[in-house]
């Protein structure tokens, strides 16, 4: 069982910068894959970026690509997002997520067992 936290979000203007937290407990958190996704007002939630449990590899969404870059310290059972050059259309509901999995790093909410209760990212233009 993994419980996540996740913070960091708040109102910036476009062409800013945030760094959203995802805090985990429980145990062996280094053996989960992360993922971030976003869910805008009347949108469905999507894909942002994921991380493997020893952050070998990243996968992003095309539009964050080059903006956005997820990392994690398993020593600190943390994931992070640093979004740079904000635009109006990232803002939404971000959510952290977790899977059990040494293998793969999912690009679909399905794919995950835990989520957090989000953090709310306004990007004002």
């Amino acid at each position: 069982q993994v419980q996540l936290v996740e913070s960091g979000g708040e109102l910036v203007q476009a062409g800013g910068s945030l760094k959203l937290s995802c805090a985990a407990s429980g145990r062996s958190f280094s053996s989960y894959s992360m993922g971030w996704f976003r869910q805008a007002p009347g949108k469905v939630r999507e894909f942002v970026a994921a991380i493997s449990w020893r952050a070998s590899i990243t996968d992003y969404r095309d539009s964050v690509k080059g903006r956005f870059t997820i990392t994690r310290d398993n020593a600190k059972n943390t994931v992070y997002l640093q979004m740079n050059n904000l635009k109006p259309e990232d803002t939404a509901v971000y959510y952290c997520a977790a899977v059990y999995s040494t293998t793969t790093i999912p690009q679909t909410d399905i794919g995950y067992n835990y989520w957090g209760q989000g953090t709310q990212v306004i990007v004002s233009s």
